[in-house]
């Protein structure tokens, strides 16, 4: 199945369908869409939050979620063959929520939305798990890089088609007959559960399923986990992974948080409408493009570590930016900037992690399941911090500051990690 155009193409393709979640639902339109309906404060039993930390921690809550359940499911998957099955579901309860999202039209219904954002992003980032399982298995190696960043940019082109089609219905309702002033904004979040579900079909077709191996069902659950403690304790033993996995929780903590709020800081601290908004996510994604092809070349040529090293410096830079930021030119430059290391970044992690999986291993799921385990719990990190951070200062520059706290502990963490590399690889396939 390795090298496969259309296996590979419709793997990338599913990037293209669940991008849109990424971009228009948890980056470009939901967070300042909920900082407006939301009341400023709402209260929790005895505890008054202010939305913007209330929202920090459903990003919390929803990742909890995700690293409980996930890392279980991903040794069932190995163990029964069901990744593919586990795909599509996640992918389902995904898109119906952000389709469940149309309906938040009031303060009264702050926790429809919360919640339905809650199960969008258990599902999206549920799916992820799953998804990028495959990639050892659809390609080779020295291919890693390319195709890993072929569908991150698939993503990025396919999410700014549709955020550039739901801009267009923001900006001008009356061609369409809109006179509500919520409308446009909620159908947005309709036509991502359409698009998610609808371009994901094509993916489901061409994925290969890995094959089951019989076990009594009352057993699948116990054979879950023992699949899960011996790569964990393969994980553990290994060096190169151990330190792999410390750094990308660290460094990852700081980008899955930039992604999340990040509107909603320029919504809160610098008074930014969704259009306003938009056309910087779009400013973003398109120099994200280039930036996941830019930094695959990089690896290719100096090394996966210097790839990060390089991209993590930037990020150190961008969160030091972003506490002293006061207009909204210098926004757009920070996010340009953002852009060029977003694609990069969350491609190479990916790839070098792929490169120190142990080759022909019949647990990948599993090994990705780790990864994806310590992705969530690098994302509960961040989003608690920095909803720790705002509600306890008042302001969001402080945790923005915070987080290149994050970036730096993971540049460190990346000092003794060994990553193979293309030439290496061909030297020892001689």
């Amino acid at each position: 199945m390795q090298h496969d155009k259309k296996v590979i193409r419709a793997w990338a393709l599913f990037d293209w369908a669940n991008s849109a979640y990424s971009l228009v639902i948890s980056t470009a339109i939901f967070p300042p869409y909920f900082l407006k309906i939301a009341p400023p404060q709402v209260s929790i039993g005895p505890y008054r939050l202010s939305s913007s930390a209330l929202f920090a921690f459903s990003v919390t809550f929803s990742y909890l979620v995700v690293a409980i359940v996930v890392p279980l499911l991903s040794g069932i998957a190995d163990y029964r063959g069901m990744r593919k099955q586990f795909l599509k579901a996640f992918t389902l309860v995904g898109s119906v929520a952000c389709a469940l999202l149309f309906f938040f039209d009031s303060p009264s219904e702050v926790w429809l939305g919360i919640g339905a954002f809650v199960v969008a992003t258990v599902g999206h980032a549920g799916s992820l798990a799953f998804y990028n399982a495959y990639l050892p298995e659809i390609t080779s190696y020295d291919q890693m890089d390319r195709v890993s960043a072929m569908g991150f940019a698939w993503g990025y082109v396919g999410s700014v088609l549709l955020l550039l089609f739901n801009l267009w219905i923001i900006l001008q309702p009356e061609v369409f007959g809109i006179q509500s002033p919520t409308l446009p904004v909620r159908l947005a979040f309709l036509s991502v559960g359409l698009w998610w579900w609808g371009f994901s079909q094509i993916t489901f077709a061409y994925l290969p399923a890995n094959r089951a191996i019989a076990v009594k069902t009352r057993r699948v659950l116990l054979k879950g986990v023992e699949e899960l403690k011996k790569v964990g304790r393969r994980i553990t033993a290994n060096r190169n992974l151990r330190w792999y996995l410390i750094a990308f929780l660290f460094f990852s903590a700081g980008v899955q948080t930039v992604i999340y709020l990040a509107s909603a800081f320029a919504e809160k601290e610098l008074a930014f409408g969704t259009e306003e908004l938009i056309i910087v996510v779009l400013l973003l994604q398109l120099v994200a493009v280039v930036g996941a092809y830019l930094f695959a070349k990089v690896s290719e040529n100096w090394g996966s570590k210097i790839s990060l090293w390089t991209m993590i410096a930037i990020w150190v830079g961008i969160c030091i930016g972003g506490y002293s930021l006061q207009s909204k030119e210098m926004f757009y430059v920070l996010a340009a900037a953002v852009g060029l290391v977003l694609g990069g970044i969350q491609s190479q992690a990916r790839s070098a992690y792929a490169k120190l999986v142990p080759s022909r291993t019949p647990d990948m799921t599993s090994y990705f399941g780790f990864l994806d385990f310590v992705a969530k719990w690098s994302l509960i990190i961040g989003t608690f911090c920095f909803g720790f951070i705002d509600q306890w200062t008042g302001s969001m520059r402080n945790s923005i500051l915070a987080l290149a706290i994050l970036f730096v502990i993971g540049g460190l963490a990346l000092i003794p990690v060994r990553i193979p590399e293309i030439k290496q690889i061909e030297q020892n396939n001689r």
